[in-house]
């Protein structure tokens, strides 16, 4: 069975939580970029890019 590209929600040293989505062969390939107060609202970012990113344009800049 191949695997597939997985979030994971952590606590972060600081205390807050955040996600990073990590690719089949280990890499982190995005991550939350902030902290969020409770696990709850990490939750809540991965599921905001995940609805959000289906219509995303890709935008080139130099």
């Amino acid at each position: 069975m191949a695997r597939t590209q997985t979030f994971e929600v952590y606590e972060d040293s600081a205390g807050a939580w955040r996600w990073r989505l990590v690719a089949p062969n280990g890499n982190i390939i995005a991550d939350s970029g902030e902290g969020y107060s409770s696990k709850q609202g990490a939750k809540r970012g991965i599921e905001s890019v995940k609805n959000g990113a289906r219509d995303a344009t890709i935008e080139y800049t130099d």
